[in-house]
């Protein structure tokens, strides 16, 4: 065809909500030179059959800036791009059936107002005025959402697309990506109508995404993490009373309701009710051979399934008696894609240059906006406005295999309005990756969490303890894990307590100009050989990317040590930064770790090693450990004398026997996080992520200005050094009641909002309940009195001294 275009700067596969978004966003940041291919008409997959419900509701913080950019760039996306679109903003209203679902809607409720959306609590009475039919039976409360609505897929992506267009961009619609190739550096992606040689891919093709993915595999790329859910909505007939209602009132719509603890939503539809529940008896679909993947869906849908759905059906209507009153109309069954954790994918595609991900939408009406934008950013600037983790594609690595994806996808969908508290964790999907010493530790009552696929022990339970899934439903500090969380931190504080730590992601970095090639890439300075540090890497604004443990083992030769959830995304970020010459090689399944920590640990491991024990902080050495080969690193999370004891997952069984055998007392990881906020040591992705600066962080210390490589960052830090920062980095000692500040947990002075902790626990060393937050930079001063909002209440706290709360004067680390 003369006029198909042979290249382009972008190409986006799929047209439906996001792959338009997309498109348009780039060429309103100036990228206009972009094809958008749609292998039917735009719309065709899970975009067409959406209900459109467009909330900003969230307790992801990136999720609900997402959200909300939708709700804002909808509002006046008509007007803007000259395209007629019916989008209601009606408001909403959830339903809490207990206080636990209150708390949750607090919790929402301080965060949505940190962002500027006017979210309120009501009584169940002042719901019933904004909605009269509906019956008030075990409600507790109500959260009202003034900027929750619905919209027209349909028109949304059309005027995306319009927009678009005007500015450049351009869809061909009917034209199927079949594959691509690389070639001298650059894409070719191919179509029926002709190859388009291009420099960046974008994968947005929905639930058909995974099938795209496969086509990166020889280029480095991995099976796209998802599977397909089948979701039903139903439409009634027109009720008489409902258009009475509208007339009356002069309203167009009554709100949208969700009962969140039955999990529907319940929104008019003209004068009728559209019906969509979420139920636990779900379906997968496309994942047998008697249920292949189709070739093509488009515009397709299932056949009805009501049976499935009756018992949410009653319950709706004995909410809202009218819904008994009237005749469904229509049924729609169509496919939606789900990631293992419900968040789409939105980023670089591990593993493969030049290629993004903007797929695998649960949502994606109420995030398609916000999405085009995140995606746009990552392309054209390599960095987002918001820590955007929570939809990184890299926070899934290679254990999400085919049957962990249907699990996880179906215990999502079943629970899609769940409340996630702190201490539980899902049972689906579960021992994917494990310690060399797992049977171990579930031999000793370790209560298991999965942390990058990895299992590790979150606590360690004693006979006759409630290990079960109901125990964990609360967001209080207090349950059966409260008491073994005080034993395990007193044995750190006052013995030894050793924790199994699998996952460490582990790369050997070495070669001739390793040291000066990663001089440029941190902040900061090296260690010298036979030490350790840390060391960070910041983007262009100066923000945090990541934190690394830097051992250092020769001139050239250094291991960078990370979180286990950090695998791809820091794997990706060194090994596409290191120069020819200088290889990264990973060990991180092939060794495991052991903490050692308590002011005995070296009466303990004395009789076990022949290291040099005296060997100061923040040293490491060879040696081996209960006859075994290990790697002793005199470092340690808790704040106490300790070490960390690494070798290969052959020798770590007789370790770690032998360090029980010699009184070492086995510890969680919910004691290494009351360990390590007492002293101040942050968390990546929580205390450490891209919305906040090296200096904001106050991590200045590890920012080396003078040194004569240029490290990212440094410009945009000299400026925020003169210009001073906005907000800082305190310890807090809280007067909290029954729960910890969770993480965004709203900061409060003279009833304006100044900040945000970033994480929270009791500290059973000081007694206290202690949060680390970001606070204005003018509050930053020790014994500033300001509030923490934790699920609604307002408690006092203090800003504490830049030191630690435990060991100040780090006496006891040193040992």
């Amino acid at each position: 065809m003369a006029d198909f275009p042979t290249t382009a700067r972008i190409v986006i596969i799929g047209g439906g909500v996001v792959g338009t978004s997309a498109l348009y966003h780039l060429a309103k940041a100036g990228w206009s030179d972009c094809v958008l291919l749609e292998k039917n008409e735009l719309t065709a997959g899970s975009t067409w059959h959406a209900a459109g419900n467009v909330p900003t509701f969230s307790t992801s913080w990136g999720v609900m800036n997402m959200q909300r950019y939708s709700t804002e760039l909808y509002r006046g996306l008509s007007e803007a791009v000259d395209y007629p679109m019916n989008y209601h903003v009606t408001g909403s209203l959830r339903l809490a059936h207990s206080r636990e679902r209150m708390q949750e809607f607090e919790r929402a409720k301080g965060m949505g107002r940190y962002q500027g959306i006017d979210i309120e609590m009501l009584s169940p009475k002042e719901a019933q005025e904004m909605y009269p039919f509906m019956d008030l039976h075990d409600l507790k409360g109500v959260l009202y959402d003034p900027h929750d609505g619905d919209i027209d897929p349909s028109q949304l992506t059309q005027a995306l697309a319009k927009g678009a267009r005007d500015m450049g961009a351009r869809i061909e619609r009917f034209c199927p990506a079949t594959g691509i190739r690389r070639d001298n550096g650059e894409w070719i992606v191919q179509t029926d109508k002709g190859d388009i040689r291009c420099e960046f891919v974008v994968n947005a093709a929905g639930y058909y995404a995974q099938k795209v993915g496969e086509w990166f595999k020889p280029f480095g790329g991995r099976t796209v993490p998802m599977m397909v859910m089948s979701h039903q909505y139903m439409l009634t007939d027109e009720i008489p009373e409902i258009e009475a209602w509208c007339k009356d009132t002069g309203n167009h719509k009554l709100p949208l309701l969700r009962d969140v603890d039955t999990s529907y939503y319940l929104r008019q539809e003209k004068t009728g009710l559209n019906l969509g529940p979420y139920e636990r008896n779900c379906k997968a679909h496309w994942i047998t051979p008697d249920d292949p993947f189709p070739e093509d869906f488009s515009f397709q849908l299932y056949p009805d399934d009501l049976d499935r759905l009756e018992w949410y059906i009653e319950d709706a209507m004995a909410r809202v008696p009218l819904l008994g009153k009237t005749g469904i109309s229509k049924v729609i069954n169509g496919p939606i894609p789900y990631a293992p954790d419900g968040l789409p994918l939105i980023g670089p595609m591990p593993g493969v240059p030049n290629a993004f991900e903007a797929c695998v939408f649960t949502f994606g009406i109420a995030q398609g906006g916000g999405a085009g934008k995140v995606l746009a950013e990552w392309i054209t600037e390599g960095q987002t406005e918001w820590d955007m983790w929570s939809c990184d594609p890299r926070r899934y690595t290679d254990y999400t295999d085919t049957d962990y994806c249907i699990q996880k996808g179906m215990e999502v969908y079943g629970h899609e309005y769940a409340m996630h508290f702190p201490w539980h964790e899902w049972p689906a999907g579960r021992d994917k990756r494990l310690s060399p010493v797992h049977d171990r530790v579930k031999e000793l009552g370790g209560v298991l969490g999965a942390y990058n696929g990895w299992e590790r022990a979150n606590w360690f339970a004693k006979p006759g303890d409630d290990t079960s899934e109901e125990s964990t439903h609360t967001w209080n500090r207090e349950g059966p894990w409260s008491a073994r969380i005080r034993e395990e931190c007193e044995a750190v504080r006052d013995a030894c307590g050793v924790l199994d730590l699998p996952g460490f992601t582990r790369l050997w970095v070495q070669g001739a100009g390793a040291d000066d090639w990663l001089r440029g890439f941190v902040t900061g300075g090296l260690a010298k050989i036979g030490r350790i540090n840390l060391v960070y890497v910041a983007d262009a604004r100066g923000r945090i990317v990541t934190e690394f443990s830097c051992i250092r083992l020769e001139e050239d030769s250094f291991v960078l040590i990370t979180a286990a959830t950090a695998q791809w995304h820091d794997g990706e970020l060194v090994r596409n930064a290191v120069p020819e010459g200088v290889t990264v090689t990973e060990t991180t399944t092939e060794r495991d770790a052991l903490l050692v920590a308590g002011p005995t640990s070296r009466e303990v491991l004395a009789g076990l090693t022949d290291a040099d024990l005296d060997m100061g902080w923040l040293t490491h050495q060879h040696c081996t450990v209960a006859g075994q080969k290990a790697f002793l690193v005199r470092v340690s999370f808790t704040g106490e004398l300790g070490w960390e004891v690494h070798a290969e997952n052959a020798a770590i069984p007789a370790i770690y026997e032998a360090l029980l055998a010699a009184g070492a007392k086995p510890f969680g990881m919910y004691a290494l996080n009351s360990l390590r906020i007492e002293k101040g040591y942050r968390a990546w992705k929580g205390d450490l992520s891209t919305d906040y600066s090296m200096l904001e962080g106050g991590l200045e210390r590890f920012v080396k200005f003078d040194k004569p490589q240029e490290f990212t960052g440094k410009a945009a830090l000299l400026a925020e050094k003169q210009q001073g920062r906005k907000k800082a980095f305190v310890t807090l000692i809280v007067d909290a009641n029954e729960a910890d500040a969770p993480y965004m947990s709203t900061l409060w002075h003279d009833g304006e909002i100044v900040g945000e902790t970033t994480s929270g626990a009791w500290g059973y060393r000081v007694n206290a309940s202690v949060a680390l937050a970001m606070v204005r930079a003018d509050l930053a001063v020790p014994g500033t009195e300001i509030e923490v909002e934790i699920y609604g209440e307002r408690c006092r706290a203090v800003v504490q001294a830049d030191a630690p709360l435990w060991d100040p004067e780090n006496e006891r680390l040193r040992g």
